[in-house]
């Protein structure tokens, strides 16, 4: 190997070691435990072990298929990874819903289940022909769902007029290095050179060691996790009962005369500076004063609202009230119409009738 390929490896196996380390550093010892920062946790380990992959094949190929295996099964999961990490940081999620726990757990068991079944040392045909075509559609699903999530700031971000936000810029940043890697495999994986198959390790080496602030660095983690440093930080800045009797009232005027909560996409962000203030500020307002999360107290909104249509009109579909009142889907909306209700949609429209 000459001393050009020997920098080449080194340089890509160093980065995906070091997206281990910095990988169980969010999951297993840093202080926080926001959704958020556990999701960028797994999706270094995912990104790491995808890297860690293509260099070795890329160096050896004579490899045990194992560990190809083991680089395609953790590519399986960069995409929900990635979503989830998005959706959290953006939603600035205190603790992670179950739906997202148990979906993320039936691609870990579906992914296992497969490496088991048909192992790739066996079954190698199977891998080049099926599963990995599999394994890349589902990537480029979580890539353009992702960039969905994030269409506002795409937008903003091209805008000669409106800034990101510091907490906003890193969340960007994140999600164009892994599309920027996806494409580079995309093209690998459509029979490119060796050259581009290298080319994805090296970048997020560079990308690593470029982000190393941002995964590590308390200040800066502030603005992206929402974790027990914001809420140290926070602690001793308590909002009057004046102040917050004062900014409650203006929250519930703005929701209810601009209808704020009839948008399925609405953020605590979003919300806090159509209010004017921070978005910590908001939430410390909605949990410390309130006792209550973003996403309940915006559902509350939403069920009254939802009540009033079917009290209304009897003959209006309850799926399509829980459009019309800000649901994305049908089970968000007869969930939280339970949780606040006791009881069920067809119920309550039933209930006056019986």
């Amino acid at each position: 190997m000459s001393i050009g390929k020997e920098l080449l490896f080194f340089f890509s196996t160093l980065g995906a070691f070091n997206g281990l380390i910095l990988g169980f550093y969010l999951l297993a010892f840093k202080k926080t435990t926001s959704p958020a920062s556990r999701f960028l946790g797994l999706l270094l380990l995912a990104l790491s072990l995808r890297i860690a992959k293509a260099t070795l094949n890329y160096f050896y190929p004579d490899l045990p298929r194992i560990y190809l295996q083991i680089g395609l099964s953790a590519c399986f999961m960069i995409g929900p990874s990635l979503y989830y990490f998005t959706k959290a940081a953006l939603g600035q999620y205190q603790q992670m819903p179950a739906a997202w726990k148990y979906i993320y757990g039936v691609w870990i068991a579906l992914i296992a289940t497969v490496g088991i079944v048909l192992p790739y040392q066996s079954h190698p045909w199977d891998w080049n022909h099926y599963i990995v075509h599999l394994i890349y559609l589902q990537w480029a699903v979580y890539v353009l769902l992702t960039g969905w999530l994030l269409r506002k700031l795409l937008v903003r971000a091209w805008s000669p007029t409106e800034k990101l936000s510091p907490g906003e810029r890193p969340i960007l940043s994140i999600y164009v290095a892994n599309a920027v890697i996806f494409i580079t495999y995309l093209i690998v994986f459509f029979g490119s050179s060796g050259i581009a198959y290298i080319s994805g390790a090296v970048f997020f080496s560079l990308l690593l060691y470029l982000n190393i602030p941002l995964f590590v660095n308390r200040r800066k983690s502030d603005t992206i996790f929402l974790g027990n440093e914001v809420t140290e930080r926070y602690a001793n800045k308590k909002f009057t009962e004046q102040q917050a009797l004062t900014l409650t009232q203006k929250l519930q005027k703005t929701i209810t005369e601009q209808e704020l909560y009839k948008d399925p996409d609405l953020k605590l962000n979003d919300l806090a500076k159509i209010l004017n203030i921070s978005g910590h500020q908001l939430s410390q307002l909605l949990n410390d004063n309130l006792g209550k999360s973003f996403a309940v107290y915006i559902n509350e909104y939403r069920i009254e609202r939802a009540c009033k249509l079917i009290s209304n009109d009897k003959a209006i579909k309850l799926e399509e009230i829980g459009y019309a009142v800000g649901f994305n889907s049908k089970s968000t909306f007869y969930t939280a119409f339970k949780k606040h209700k006791g009881t069920t949609p067809a119920l309550y429209k039933a209930g006056p009738d019986l």
